[in-house]
């Protein structure tokens, strides 16, 4: 089980801006420190917690940060138009967007899915892959 993911941003506020406008509508709450953003699933009582948990904080030997080529986090949204208002959302917050919502038939028949860059260039993935929703094989 992955237990976190942290990306590295120059700009914290310029990166806080870009995750509050989809994290929390993905129910992850945000705790802020010198550190960075840390988003975290809510634990209900004498619940384990549900990860991952994911973090935006500078690098740790000072050097700018730099996004990974070939590296994304995917994050799961509650259904296409949640994917759709959840893209919207990101591009107005500063992300750049790296693929329209849509289907990618090479993912199976219900796989929606926008891709987006964060302001540090991270790349983002938001889906959906609920069966009860039209696929693009309907």
């Amino acid at each position: 089980m992955i237990a976190y993911v942290t990306v590295g941003a120059d700009d914290i506020a310029r990166a806080k801006r870009f995750y509050n406008a989809l994290l929390p509508a993905l129910d992850y709450r945000l705790s802020e420190g010198p550190e960075g953003l840390s988003y975290a699933l809510p634990v209900p009582p004498g619940q384990r917690p549900m990860f991952p948990d994911f973090y935006v904080k500078p690098t740790f030997d000072g050097r700018p940060a730099s996004a990974g080529n070939g590296a994304m986090v995917a994050f799961e949204a509650r259904s296409q138009q949640h994917v759709r208002d959840l893209h919207a959302a990101a591009l107005a917050a500063g992300g750049a967007d790296e693929g329209q919502p849509g289907f990618r038939s090479t993912y199976g028949p219900h796989f929606y899915v926008s891709y987006l860059r964060d302001p540090q260039g991270n790349k983002i993935a938001l889906f959906s892959s609920d069966p009860n929703e039209p696929g693009w094989d309907n």
